[in-house]
């Protein structure tokens, strides 16, 4: 049984659904948009936290029940999940990316993601500890979107820490709203992850066993990019370095700090692909 709360969509793979396979209920304000890959069995339609709260009430503990096993299962989840956090490969690694900038903001510093390989890490390894401390477009995965709504955020919460994290094709889209930040004067971070190409597309070709084809480009010297429009501009030159330099940027409290990640995504296929699909075939 899986349930589905918030969300229209299944990522395709290796979510697939099969007519006689997992069940699925979704639980939304709106019924689900049916297609050849998501078709839930059962919909609950009306407000999420009141129809979540009256399923609990129904809920009886059953003698056959393992809690045991519940608590094994997340164990392993959060052994594997912690397995890279100290990785010292340069570019970075996104395992590693995602520990540094949970365990360097607070518990109310509020996360925006714009859309791209990254996000499936850090939608996958980054613990939220308070509601709406991350955000991320999961439904139409607008590319653009990461650094204007961390603009948004900072007005709507001027005290609390904010941080986007985008790749450089995403912020490339919208990079321009640098120099509206800089003349709100808003203090913010911006985490650039640059692989120099689209790294999600060309995850998506490697699984189907295409060759990558126009997915490549160059980009502006990011530092000096961000220098252009008064903001402050810094490159990471090791994986040891962008700890230090991130709470250095949030520490001091004022003006738009950019900082350029180069990311390694050779993981994306051995963990997101081949291993995740083995170990959803064996379950």
């Amino acid at each position: 049984l899986i349930v589905n709360i918030g969300h229209d969509v299944v990522e395709k793979p290796p979510f697939i659904m099969h007519r006689d396979s997992t069940q699925v209920v979704h639980i939304n304000f709106y019924s689900a948009k049916i297609d050849d890959v998501y078709f839930p069995q059962h919909e609950v339609i009306g407000d999420i936290a009141n129809a979540l709260w009256q399923i609990k009430e129904k809920i009886a503990p059953r003698d056959h029940w393992d809690f045991d096993y519940f608590l094994r299962i997340k164990k392993h989840l959060d052994t594997h999940i912690h397995t890279y956090d100290d990785d010292a490969r340069f570019p970075i690694i996104p395992q590693r990316i995602v520990a540094i900038v949970r365990d360097t903001l607070p518990d109310d510093g509020i996360l925006c993601l714009d859309n791209g390989m990254y996000k499936i890490w850090f939608a996958r390894n980054y613990t939220a500890y308070g509601p709406n401390t991350i955000l991320l477009d999961n439904a139409l995965a607008t590319m653009g979107a990461g650094f204007p709504s961390m603009l948004t955020v900072k007005l709507v919460y001027p005290r609390r820490m904010v941080v986007a994290i985008c790749g450089d094709g995403g912020f490339m889209m919208n990079s321009q709203e640098l120099e509206t930040a800089v003349r709100l004067k808003l203090h913010l971070v911006v985490l650039v992850v640059n692989d120099n190409g689209f790294g999600m597309i060309q995850w998506k070709q490697d699984n189907m066993k295409f060759e990558r084809f126009g997915l490549s480009y160059g980009n502006p010297d990011f530092k000096k990019y961000a220098e252009s429009y008064g903001a402050r501009g810094y490159k990471i030159e090791s994986a040891d370095e962008l700890a230090p330099r991130l709470e250095q940027c949030l520490a001091e409290g004022e003006g738009v700090h950019l900082i350029e990640v180069p990311v390694d995504y050779s993981e994306n296929v051995r963990v997101l692909s081949k291993e995740l699909l083995e170990k959803t075939c064996n379950l």
